[in-house]
């Protein structure tokens, strides 16, 4: 897809696509994650998305410069469902609770373009309003700035970590997925105790919950890590009068 694009003002298509469709950079990007999510990265090309829109493909360089233009809108697109319907409670581990477990679930309903996009910083407008957010939490919560700036990093590093190894597994055909939660039940549970007792001790705990994802305990374990940091305020405004 060339590096090319049409200016803003000139951007909207007057016409219909074959499909009755007036294109916009919404319905792109919707249809793009429709089709990354049935046929993978491949189809990720200006000829199958203009033939999924019954436009022209070239009507698609009115809103987007290259496919890597496209790409970022998708992660934008992916970071903005995650906010969605979100409010800030005051409560600053439930908010962060909240959103870690929302951009995770978000890219997890789209495996596919999660394995594309998980990694990569759009500077679009909800990739913006997610980090606004995040860091009002933490400061409001009075974390120092440089603090929360590691706390951001860290919590938003994790979530989108544990959900591109979530996706990973998620967009494995169906008997690998089932092969590789077998081998727990397969080897691990057969091993013998006298090489491995520890395994052998928790190879029931360890088939239950190899099931499931490690996010939601993580970021558990997180949130305590963070709740170790918070600065103690009533200390820093002196101790009350007896």
């Amino acid at each position: 897809m060339a590096d090319r694009v049409t200016p803003e003002p000139q951007r909207r298509r007057r016409r219909p696509t074959k499909q009755g469709t007036v294109l916009s950079e919404h319905i792109i990007v919707d249809t793009a994650l429709r089709l990354v999510g049935l046929h993978g990265a491949q189809a990720l090309t200006v000829r199958r998305l203009g033939a999924a829109l019954g436009a022209d493909p070239s009507a698609i360089y009115r809103y987007f410069r290259s496919t890597d233009d496209l790409l970022l809108a998708i992660a934008d697109e992916l970071i903005g469902r995650a906010q969605h319907g979100w409010q800030s409670t005051g409560d600053w581990r439930a908010d962060l609770r909240a959103i870690g477990l929302r951009i995770h679930s978000a890219y997890l309903a789209h495996p596919q373009a999660a394995l594309l996009a998980a990694h990569r910083t759009t500077g679009r407008d909800h990739e913006i309003l997610a980090v606004e957010s995040i860091l009002g939490v933490l400061r409001s919560a009075g974390f120092p700035d440089p603090e929360a700036v590691r706390i951001y990093h860290a919590l938003v590093d994790q979530s989108l970590a544990f959900a591109a190894l979530d996706a990973a597994a998620l967009a494995l055909p169906a008997p690998a997925q089932a092969a590789d939660l077998g081998v727990w039940q397969s080897r691990y549970a057969r091993l013998d105790p006298g090489s491995h007792p520890n395994i052998a001790a928790t190879a029931e705990l360890l088939t239950a919950d190899m099931r499931r994802s490690g996010y939601p305990f993580a970021l558990a374990l997180l949130l305590d890590a963070i709740a170790a940091r918070l600065p103690d305020r009533s200390a820093e405004r002196g101790r009350p009068s007896e």
